[in-house]
């Protein structure tokens, strides 16, 4: 048995001898070309930086300016690699860049460029939430700009959001120098949120671009939701999903418009005790005219309307006589005034004003679908396309 496979592999190796293959020449190194091409001194910013390997992959591609490194990210084949974001006016970006065949030598490429100064500049002018801020679930995220945007559509693309729960949401243009992001469903709890403008060397239109980009942390905290029935005068606080507090309420007497509270999803958005209340459109000696300053006052619109403090228990639970907002008793409404955070839901039912999705921080009237069409990327492509393909 032992010969008779000694036999066999005499007679396999005989067999491999005679059959052997010449060996393959080694394949040329692959081309690396980098666009901005290297020693380019007013290179466009709008485009990014592209690097691409024709007969090879990348296996490295090291990218800084002013000693920090430049996030990008290759695609599927490993045969092209873009810059996240746009690029730095009047900056100068350093690169290294390997790539390897599949067969003989890589190649490394090394070389600096510089971007083109902006002639014209935009920026973020406010934020809200602001920095730090911990907020409700129902809050947006609005961005005002110092300069009107013409190409709404590549600076969207530059407004980044993460968060430590993914949730879907969407960037509304409400005018020319501000852009709203809500999301289809309230916020998650006890979270927190980060938001960057990578605005540096995005074209805003008319010549105008972006120099230094934004960066703003902000928390949502615990889940608190009011549900005020005009019909039935009560108020029902809930936090985290429990009932935290119920409170008796009176809400416009409904005699005309402006005193008529307006029904649908508002937001809470500002609040001050006191705060000081003018009749709209009235002057001192007219009939209806009052100046005066209410206690523990939480906004939730733009026309006037507030969840108050005042002294008339005779009609809270009972009877709707105030000039628009919801008031209850003093000791609940210090409550509520002191557990309310900016961007808490506050639900009225029961009027036939309806709020406006404009008024104030209305923007929960509108349906998803119809906030969605404020977006600029709808008809730009893909809305997580960061620096353009071509």
């Amino acid at each position: 048995m032992r010969r008779a496979v000694l036999t066999c592999v005499a007679f396999l190796l005989l067999a491999c001898g005679c059959s052997s293959a010449p060996a393959r020449a080694p394949s040329p190194p692959p081309v690396v070309r980098v666009s901005p091409a290297f020693d380019s001194k007013r290179a466009r910013t709008d485009r990014g930086l592209v690097v691409r390997a024709r007969g090879g992959t990348l296996s490295q591609v090291l990218v800084s300016e002013g000693g920090e490194q430049v996030p990008g990210r290759l695609d599927g084949t490993h045969t092209t690699w873009r810059s996240a974001w746009t690029l730095k006016p009047a900056a100068e970006y350093s690169v290294t860049v390997t790539a390897a065949g599949a067969r003989g030598p890589a190649t490394v490429a090394v070389g600096r460029f510089r971007t083109r100064p902006a002639a014209r500049t935009f920026q973020v002018a406010a934020t809200a939430p602001l920095p730090g801020e911990t907020v409700g679930a129902g809050m947006p995220i609005i961005i005002d700009f110092d300069t009107p945007v013409e190409d709404k559509a590549a600076v969207e693309r530059a407004l980044e959001v993460r968060a430590a729960t993914p949730v879907e949401g969407a960037w509304r243009w409400i005018s020319d120098t501000q852009v709203v992001y809500r999301t289809r469903r309230f916020w998650p709890p006890h979270q927190q949120v980060t938001v960057t403008a990578h605005l540096a060397g995005v074209p805003a239109g008319g010549g105008v671009h972006g120099t230094t980009d934004s960066t703003f942390a902000f928390t949502v905290g615990r889940r608190q939701t009011s549900t005020i029935d005009t019909r039935t005068h009560q108020m029902v606080v809930r936090r985290d999903g429990e009932i935290a507090q119920r409170m008796a309420i009176s809400a416009g007497m409904a005699t005309t418009p402006e005193y008529t509270t307006t029904s649908g999803i508002h937001l809470t958005m500002d609040k001050g005790n006191p705060v000081r209340m003018i009749s709209p459109g009235r002057v001192k000696g007219e009939p209806g005219f009052y100046d005066m300053l209410i206690d523990h006052a939480v906004r939730i619109s733009n026309s006037g309307e507030y969840v108050h403090a005042k002294d008339n228990v005779w009609a809270q639970g009972r009877a709707n006589v105030s000039h628009g907002c919801i008031n209850a008793r003093p000791d609940q409404a210090a409550w509520f005034y002191g557990t309310s955070l900016r961007g808490d839901p506050v639900t009225i039912v029961g009027t036939d004003r309806e709020l406006a999705w404009d008024n104030g921080w209305g923007f929960w009237q509108l349906p998803w679908e119809k906030w969605r069409q404020g977006s600029a990327l709808l008809e730009a492509g893909p809305v997580d396309a960061r620096v353009p393909s071509g």
